[in-house]
């Protein structure tokens, strides 16, 4: 934690790798471990929400901390508070304010670090010139019914490689339906150019930082209602006559 610092983002990647296999203290500003009435304390830091803890039985004696407290592993503190949008902020009480873990790092913890990409994250429109990996992708999405419309970024982490992320809205996710879409893009990816890493987010996932962005920000370069609308002369946006 006393590396962690403006710009150090490798120091604090190795802290939540530290958190992801190790348990932290809770602090229970009601209750009892376990019980029905438990409940963690809270603070606001910059319109954000995190639940106070410490970092080991020394940091709680220190902390003067004189109520309940909970001992849980940090994957699984991350999954329980992150679908709320709760954070947690290690030691307050230490010299410095101690370090918080926003919400969306919690869900990295809780999903695996190296599933996710490290915040904070630069998106945009791609400017890669792809036009082979895009018809293929929107011909063999028109063929796949599961596939309501497409998005696409360029993701570029803090730490780690830019990607293109492609963003799937599908109608339904059942298991047919998710297998049915990997096969689209197992084969649609036989157009990208070698080294251009692809992944795909899913656009019904309320927390992925990426899909949040495509929501409010892409047009769909593929959407199946608006190519079966009527074209009176045109083609519907992003599908091509």
């Amino acid at each position: 934690m006393r590396q962690v610092a403006p710009g150090r983002f490798d120091a604090y990647e190795a802290l939540l790798g530290a958190l992801a296999a190790e348990p932290v203290w809770m602090l229970l500003w009601h209750g009892q471990p376990g019980s029905s009435d438990a409940q963690y304390g809270n603070m606001q830091v910059d319109g954000l929400g995190y639940a106070p803890c410490v970092t080991s039985a020394q940091e709680l004696a220190a902390s003067g901390w004189n109520r309940a407290h909970e001992v849980v592993t940090g994957q699984d503190i991350a999954r329980a508070l992150y679908p709320d949008r709760w954070g947690i902020w290690l030691n307050p009480h230490a010299p410095g304010g101690g370090v918080g873990i926003p919400w969306a790092d919690l869900r990295r913890i809780a999903t695996g670090l190296d599933r996710m990409p490290a915040g904070p994250l630069r998106l945009s429109e791609p400017a890669i010139e792809i036009p082979q990996f895009y018809a293929l992708l929107t011909q063999n999405a028109h063929r796949t019914p599961a596939v309501r419309s497409l998005r696409r970024a360029w993701v570029q982490p803090v730490l780690g490689s830019p990607y293109l992320a492609i963003g799937l809205d599908l109608y339904d996710t059942s298991p047919a339906s998710v297998e049915s879409v990997r096969a689209m893009m197992r084969q649609s990816v036989a157009a990208v150019p070698d080294g251009l890493p692809v992944s795909t987010v899913a656009m019904s996932d309320d927390h992925d930082p990426v899909t949040m962005w495509l929501r409010a920000t892409a047009r769909p370069f593929y959407d199946r209602e608006a190519h079966a609308a009527p074209s009176r002369g045109s083609a519907g946006y992003g599908y091509p006559q």
